[in-house]
């Protein structure tokens, strides 16, 4: 923290997390989709001291479990499924310890999209893929969180989030899911490491 600033004065404008961890299906895709890992990776900035508004992005690896296929002249390539999520929001923060613990909760708006993407061959040679499905659409979350600075200059830290999202999407059929209008939620936990300044 700058030098003559006393401790409750001071916080970090941008905050960068990059986290690890998994994702729940629930709603319609119960029992079609499976829990699965997940990355994530996140931007905040926060313009006051107990607020912040936040965008990100997260994957989630093979939740429907899609085992297939595409025979191509150079062989079989891999067909994985993936699955996206775009939250935009924003957060309270309520800081404790001389602000180095941070207790947060908030919640917007989330494009949601799932796709079956094809195992390229190489970065320079791309193949097509015009059995691969997606599906997508528009939902809302909410998430809880907790991280603490490991340093004393506030530039470092570690914690907890998690967003429970719920929503819509439509459009191909996916693994078993057929091709209409589902109910999707999903619960995606993550521990995060966090850059701030």
């Amino acid at each position: 923290m700058p030098a003559g600033l006393p401790a409750q004065s001071f916080y970090p404008h941008h905050n960068f997390t990059f986290g690890l961890g998994a994702a729940q299906p629930r709603g319609d895709l119960n029992g079609l989709f499976l829990n699965r890992p997940g990355i994530s990776v996140g931007y905040g900035y926060r313009f006051q001291r107990y607020f912040q508004i936040d965008a990100g992005f997260e994957t989630v690896f093979g939740g429907a479990d899609v085992h297939d296929y595409l025979s191509t002249g150079i062989g079989p390539l891999r067909i994985r499924d993936f699955q996206f999520f775009f939250p935009f929001g924003g957060r309270a923060i309520l800081p404790l310890a001389g602000g180095r613990l941070l207790v947060s909760g908030g919640g917007g708006g989330a494009y949601l999209r799932y796709s079956e993407l094809l195992h390229q061959p190489s970065e320079d040679f791309h193949v097509d893929c015009p059995v691969c499905s997606t599906r997508d659409g528009w939902g809302y979350y909410a998430l809880a969180g907790v991280s603490a600075y490991v340093d004393r200059a506030q530039h470092f830290s570690v914690g907890v989030t998690s967003r429970v999202y719920r929503g819509h999407t439509a459009g191909d059929a996916l693994a078993a899911v057929p091709a209409i209008r589902t109910r999707d939620h999903w619960i995606n936990t993550y521990a995060q490491f966090g850059f701030s300044f």
